[in-house]
């Protein structure tokens, strides 16, 4: 009798490739789908875990600031396993609003099949609607939206300002833009254990919870470390024609809650 071996997937993310800038790579985007799917099983609990629940206090805090009225349609872009998603669906759930015809009220939409899989399964209410799509080529018609959020993931897109550029054009005048976001902290102290955390505690953990062999958990911190500073995350955003657009640091600056809106 013979017996087959199964040969380990290669890693999404070397250590060689993420000692550079993962930004840069010209095979990030079939990368990041690569990893993320391999991660979608354990990813709501490495998120509970390893952000000490501030997660969803997190995602609170970007419905608050959407400015929700009960007519709104939202766009949740990289919405993952739908945490966010099913937060707009709730708060438009409390205001009394019900599905009128096809159309939903709140969409996910994500480039990784895995991940749809998972909120479809968890987080879906009779408000949301998944779909699979990019980012950076949004399937919807201009002006079809009052609110688009995105939740840690604009720095897993390939070119950020293209898929900000695309949110800009699926708002309607008035609408709002929430983008959650990690950051380098300011403060010295609070950066230095932020980093010994992120870079030396929260990957094995969360590669030892998850069994991944992806690499995921080395490339997150390093693509916080790579992206765009506060600053430049405010001005590409204004770029993409955004008005009275602020940044609300959260938890000493850890996370970072971007919000623009769109000439009424």
């Amino acid at each position: 009798m013979t017996t087959t071996q199964t040969t380990p997937e290669p890693a999404a993310w070397s250590d060689e490739e993420l000692a550079q800038n993962p930004h840069a790579h010209e095979a990030k985007a079939g990368k990041v789908r690569g990893m993320f799917g391999a991660i979608a099983g354990h990813y709501d609990l490495n998120n509970r875990l390893h952000s000490f629940g501030r997660d969803q206090a997190w995602r609170k805090f970007a419905v608050r600031k959407a400015d929700l009225k009960p007519t709104d349609r939202v766009l949740d872009v990289a919405c993952g396993t739908g945490d966010l998603t099913k937060a707009f669906a709730e708060a438009l759930a409390r205001m009394g609003r019900q599905k009128q015809g096809t159309e939903f009220p709140v969409v996910g939409l994500d480039f990784t099949p895995e991940m749809l899989d998972v909120a479809r399964d968890r987080k879906a209410t009779p408000l949301t609607e998944y779909i699979e799509g990019d980012a950076m080529d949004l399937p919807f018609e201009d002006g079809s939206f009052d609110v688009v959020s995105i939740a840690f993931g604009i720095r897993n897109v390939s070119r950020p300002e293209v898929a900000i550029a695309e949110f800009r054009r699926v708002l309607r005048p008035g609408g709002r833009l929430i983008i959650l976001e990690f950051d380098k902290p300011r403060f010295a102290p609070i950066r230095w254990g932020n980093d010994f955390y992120t870079k030396v505690i929260m990957p094995r953990t969360a590669t030892l919870i998850s069994r991944d062999r992806s690499g995921a958990y080395k490339y997150l911190p390093r693509s916080v470390q790579t992206f765009l500073t506060r600053d430049e995350m405010i001005s590409t955003i204004e770029g993409a024609g955004f008005e009275s657009v602020k940044a609300h640091p959260l938890t000493f600056g850890v996370c970072v809650c971007y919000r623009g809106q769109v000439k009424a």
